[in-house]
This record gives structure tokens, sequence and C-alpha cells, in this order.
């Protein structure tokens, strides 16, 4: 029975430090786990930069595209407010003088919107957003100023 008591005790000893050896890891071996890490969040640091790079170029096209539409409705106005001070030339007097306050306004609505557009620094993504719904707007309330100025002048 001591013989079996020593055997048990000894097998449990064996086994206890052959887990406890299995499972811990050298310190050459959480050296080598620490690199792989610092290495994978190096790769995650230079995939995140790429990723910006792309966004940024995308947003600065996307810009430049918002820039040269917007443009070309400016000049599409400013086309239209030439028509309509010839056409207001042949309005009456009390009318014409009217015609041409709003028409002033027009203008300089327009060319607010001119300059806004060429001012704005196309690196601004944090506003990038705010800005084109903002101009949008202005430029959608201009167009329907502009479709109602045609309109009370067939009066």
């Amino acid at each position: 029975m001591k013989m079996k008591k020593i055997m048990f005790t000894l097998a449990a000893t064996v086994l206890m430090t052959g887990i406890l050896f299995t499972s811990c890891n050298s310190t050459s071996r959480k050296i080598e786990n620490a690199g792989d890490k610092v290495l994978d969040a190096k790769e995650a640091v230079v995939d995140a930069k790429i990723d910006l790079t792309l966004a940024r170029q995308d947003s600065i096209s996307e810009f430049q595209q918002f820039k040269t539409d917007y443009q070309n409705q400016i000049s599409t106005n400013e086309k239209t407010i030439a028509g309509l001070k010839l056409s207001i030339a042949d309005a009456s007097r009390e009318n014409k003088v009217q015609f041409e306050e709003k028409l002033a306004l027009l203008e300089k609505r327009n060319n607010e919107l001119k300059i806004k557009l060429a001012e704005y620094k196309a690196d601004e993504t944090d506003q990038w957003k705010a800005f084109k719904q903002e101009f949008k707007n202005d430029m959608d309330e201009l167009g329907d100023a502009f479709s109602n100025f045609t309109v009370s002048s067939k009066n």
C-alpha cells in the first residue's frame, strides 16, 4: 500500500510537472509572439494610411467634379442674367426699376456663390460634406429665384 501511494504521488508529480512545462511558453517564444503582434500592428497602420490616402484622393476628385459642375451652373446663371437685363429694357418704367432691383440681388448672390466656391479648400475633408450640402441648397434656392423671376417678368 505504501508503494502504491509513493507511485501515485510520483506519477502525479511527473504529470503536474509535465503540464506546467508544456503550458508555459519560454521567454524566447513570448518575445517571438510579441514581435509578430508588432508586425501585425505595423501592417495595420500601413493599410490604414493607404486607405486614408485613397479616401483623400476620392474626396479631392469628387470636389473637383463638384466644383466644375457648379462653375458651369454659375456661368449659365451669368448668361441668364445678361439675357434678363436685355429683356428688362422693354419693360415699363415702374416694372423696370423693380426688375432691375431683383436682378441685382440675384446677380449679387450668384457672385457670392462664385467666390465661395473659388475660395473653398479641397483639403478640408471634415467640412466637405457640410459645405457640399449648404452650397447645393444655396444654388437650388438661386435657381428657384431665377425661375420665379422669369415667370414674374412675363406679367
